[in-house]
């Protein structure tokens, strides 16, 4: 089994996609303890941790530090769908912690212990509107964005430690994260949306082989590199959908 005897730290463990992860891991032999704001099914060992405010990262980080974990796995996400103008600060300011910052002060907290093994591995689930930054999912996009470089940093600054840094990224998938609103926009602009079990089963064999990067789904695949060379392209390629979209919340 490929984790077998692994100790590992999952972040939204309780959610659809997480529970799945967090079963899928224990199948092939890991300890998964589970760090989320509700309890997870089916899992042994849980942390009640909130991400979402400066305080409860900071006491997740102190529980974290606890321990020396083979593998980190930041996970835990939320998103707001719909004008910038629209969102709450306080939901704003969540966004940011749950997506951004708690991964990147979690990380901080267990690589004292990693360092000192020489062996370690930090998993950040991104998404592919990290790269094709999507309008009316602003801060959810810009976050993940954020990850993203956090990732490429830091696997820069872990080289030769024995640490390795993996970033995948997902494509949209069917899990309550969706509310009615991004299904029906999902509805309107063909937006791809991959199964859960299909993309928890994929994540895992990324992390499983210790790949820097991975994206899931394809075209959205190749867009993310046709942004990087040529955003504007894509900007027309989206701009269609983004009309569409804003069509949802002129109602």
């Amino acid at each position: 089994m490929r984790f077998e005897g692994k100790d590992i730290l999952l972040t939204g463990g309780a959610g659809g996609l997480g529970g799945l992860i967090a079963r899928r891991l224990e199948s092939e032999g890991a300890s998964v303890c589970v760090l989320d704001r509700v309890a997870p099914a089916g899992v042994t060992e849980y942390l009640r941790q909130d991400l979402s405010t400066p305080d409860g990262i900071e006491a997740a980080a102190a529980a974290a530090a606890d321990r020396p974990w083979d593998i980190l796995f930041n996970l835990a996400g939320i998103q707001h769908f719909g004008p910038l103008e629209r969102q709450s600060p306080e939901h704003l300011v969540a966004s940011y912690m749950v997506n951004l910052v708690a991964p990147a002060r979690l990380t901080q907290a267990v690589l004292p212990r990693m360092r000192s093994r020489g062996s370690g591995q930090i998993v950040n689930v991104g998404s592919i509107f990290g790269s094709i930054n999507f309008a009316h999912f602003v801060t959810y996009s810009s976050a993940k964005a954020g990850l993203r470089g956090f990732s490429q940093a830091l696997r820069r600054e872990l080289a030769g430690s024995g640490i390795d840094v993996t970033y995948v990224a997902p494509r949209a998938v069917r899990t309550p994260l969706n509310t009615p609103q991004v299904m029906e926009f999902a509805h309107l602009t063909g937006m791809n949306m991959d199964q859960p079990q299909a993309v928890a089963d994929r994540i895992v064999d990324v992390v499983a082989a210790r790949k820097r990067e991975a994206y899931l789904g394809f075209p959205e695949a190749l867009f993310v590199r046709l942004n990087a060379l040529l955003p504007g392209l894509v900007d027309q390629a989206l701009s269609g959908n983004d009309r569409k979209a804003a069509r949802l919340f002129a109602r």
